[in-house]
C-alpha cells in the first residue's frame, strides 16, 4: 500500500510538472482554469527543401591571399547560431512554379507577373553566340534543375515570401485545418501574417479546439503559438552562408579546428582527394583562360555553363554547389570597411527595422494583393529605448554623417544620406573626380561561379551587385531560422 502510494504521488508530480504553472500552480489547457493554452514536448520540424546547419564560432574572412588588394574581408571571429539552408539552389523548375501561381492569382495585376520574371537577356554577350540560352535556358524542361538566373536581389526577396506562404498554407492544409482553396484571387489569398492577424480566413475545415471560458464550439484559427506555422523563408545573411559552405562541422574534434579550409572542402586545390574519384573537378568555374569545360571525351567539370543543382559533391553540412555553378545573393548591405564595425553575434549590415501596426497601435489592413504592409519606426517610438534609437541603419558607422570627417558634435546621425561618403557617381567640390558603385541598394554575394576563376570559390571571398540588378552567374538559395534546441545531437 505504501509502495503504490508513493508511485500515486510520484506520477501526480510529473504530471503537475509539464501540465500546472510553476509559477502559478493554475492548470494549462483546462477550460476550468482559464483555457490559457500551452504546446508541451515541441519537436521542431524542417520546411521543405531545407537542411539543419549547428551553428558556433568561427573565422569569417578570407582563407587566401587578397589578390585584388581590396581589403573588404579581413578574418575575425565570430559566432552564427543555428539555422536551416537549401539543400540546394533555386532551380528554373521553382521560379515556373511562382510564376505559374502569380498568374493564377493575381488575375487584376499582370504587372506582378511581370515583376517577377527572370530577365533572360542576361545571356547576351557582344562578342559570343548564346541567344539560344535566351529561350531556352529559363523554359526548357531540360533545364529543369538548373539554378535560376536573371534574378534581382529584390526578385529573390519576394520569392523567399511567398514560398512561406504557400509552406504554411499546406501545412494547415494536412493537418486538417483548411481546404486547399484553387480559387484564391487577388488580394483573397492565403499570406501567414494576413492568417494570424484575422484579415484571412479561408475555406475552414476543423478549427483548432478553443479552450477559452465561454467559446461558442466552433473552435479557432491557429495561432503562432501553436507551432504548427514555420517561421519565415528568406535569404541567408552573410555570415551564415559563408558558415554553412565552409562546413567545418566535419573538421572538429573536442572542440577544436583539426583543419581550416579554403573552399568547401578539405585540401588545397580544387579536385577530388578520395581514391575513387581522385582528380575529378570538385566544383564548376573556369579552370584557365579559354577553359570552361575541357577536352572532348574528357571533360574537367563538364558544363561550359551552369550545372544541375546537385552535381558534384555535397559539403559535411550536405549542401551542394556552395562553391562554383552560380553566385548566391545573400542578405547583407556591401560595404568595404563593415568588418570594422560590427556585432560578434550573428554579423549582419542591413536592419531596417519595422512594424505591421500603425501610429494607434492597430495593426494595418492587408493590400491589394493581399499581404500586410509595414512602416519604418519613427524615432519618437525609439525615444525611450536603449537598443535602437533610428530605423534604418544600413549606412550605419559607415556611410552616415557620423562616420564622416565633416561630423561636428550635435549633429544627427539620424539619416540616410551616405553621399557625405560614398559620392554615388555625383561630382562635390572636395572630390571632383571621385565616383562610386557603393551605396545603400548594393548587396553581397558570394560562392563563385561557372564563369569565375578558383579565387572566387572561396567562401570568405565577397562582391557585390545592385539590388535592383541581375547577371547570368548569380542565383540564390533560401535559409530560415532555427527554433529551439541549437544542437543537432538534440533536436
Amino acid at each position: 500500500m505504501i509502495a503504490l502510494a508513493g508511485l500515486f504521488a510520484l506520477a501526480s508530480c510529473s504530471k503537475g510538472k509539464s501540465g500546472i504553472s510553476s509559477k502559478t500552480g493554475w492548470n494549462y489547457n483546462d477550460p476550468d482554469h482559464g483555457g490559457f493554452e500551452v504546446v508541451q514536448g515541441y519537436k521542431p520540424i524542417t520546411g521543405p527543401g531545407l537542411v539543419f546547419i549547428e551553428g558556433g564560432t568561427f573565422i569569417m574572412g578570407r582563407t587566401e591571399e587578397d589578390v585584388m588588394n581590396e581589403w573588404n574581408n579581413n578574418p575575425r571571429r565570430v559566432t552564427v547560431t543555428s539555422f536551416y539552408m537549401d539543400e540546394t539552389e533555386t532551380c528554373n523548375v521553382d521560379w515556373r512554379e511562382y510564376l505559374y501561381w502569380i498568374k493564377r492569382v493575381y488575375t487584376d495585376y499582370p504587372q506582378v507577373y511581370k515583376n517577377a520574371l527572370p530577365d533572360t537577356l542576361v545571356w547576351r554577350t557582344p562578342l559570343g553566340y548564346n541567344e539560344p540560352l535566351v529561350t531556352d535556358y529559363f523554359r526548357h524542361p531540360a533545364y529543369n534543375d538548373y539554378p535560376v538566373v536573371g534574378v534581382s536581389w529584390l526578385q529573390a526577396c519576394d520569392y523567399c515570401l511567398w514560398r512561406s506562404d504557400r509552406v504554411n498554407e499546406m501545412l494547415l492544409v494536412e493537418k486538417g485545418i483548411l481546404f486547399l482553396e484553387l480559387g484564391q484571387n487577388n488580394a483573397d489569398n492565403f499570406n501567414t501574417d494576413a492568417y494570424l492577424a484575422g484579415q484571412y480566413v479561408g475555406s475552414v475545415n476543423k478549427n483548432m479546439k478553443n479552450l477559452a471560458p465561454g467559446a461558442d464550439g466552433t473552435g479557432r484559427p491557429v495561432r503562432f503559438e501553436d507551432g504548427i506555422l514555420l517561421s519565415k523563408y528568406r535569404l541567408p545573411s552573410e555570415a551564415e552562408w559563408e558558415f554553412a559552405a565552409s562546413a567545418l562541422w566535419g573538421n572538429t574534434y573536442d572542440e577544436r579546428m583539426v583543419e581550416r579550409r579554403i573552399y568547401p572542402w578539405n585540401g588545397h586545390n580544387v579536385r577530388q582527394s578520395e581514391v575513387r574519384d581522385r582528380g575529378k573537378m570538385m566544383a564548376n568555374f573556369v579552370r584557365g583562360r579559354g577553359d570552361f569545360m575541357g577536352l572532348a571525351g574528357n571533360l574537367n567539370d563538364g558544363y561550359a555553363y551552369t550545372a544541375p543543382v546537385k552535381s558534384f559533391w555535397p559539403n559535411d553540412y550536405g549542401l551542394y554547389c556552395m562553391a562554383g555553378n552560380v553566385n548566391e545573393w545573400v542578405l547583407d548591405v556591401y560595404r568595404p570597411l563593415s568588418y570594422e564595425d560590427f556585432d560578434e553575434l550573428r554579423p549582419f549590415r542591413g536592419n531596417v527595422f519595422s512594424t505591421p501596426y500603425d501610429e494607434n497601435g492597430n495593426m494595418m489592413r492587408k493590400d491589394s494583393l493581399g499581404r500586410i504592409p509595414t512602416r519604418e519606426v519613427t524615432e519618437e517610438e525609439a525615444a525611450n529605448r536603449r537598443n535602437y534609437t533610428p530605423s534604418y541603419y544600413i549606412n550605419y558607422k559607415d556611410g552616415d554623417v557620423g562616420s564622416t570627417l565633416d561630423y561636428r558634435d550635435g549633429q544627427t546621425i539620424k539619416d540616410k544620406n551616405s553621399e557625405r561618403m560614398y559620392a554615388q557617381g555625383k561630382a562635390s567640390d572636395r572630390h571632383k573626380d571621385m565616383t562610386t558603385l557603393i551605396n545603400d541598394h548594393v548587396r553581397v554575394y558570394k560562392g563563385g561561379s561557372w564563369n569565375d576563376r578558383a579565387f572566387w570559390l572561396s567562401p570568405g571571398a565577397r562582391r557585390f551587385l545592385d539590388e535592383a540588378q541581375s547577371t547570368n552567374d548569380i542565383g540564390f538559395r533560401c535559409a530560415m531560422e532555427a527554433v529551439g534546441e541549437p544542437s543537432a545531437s538534440k533536436r
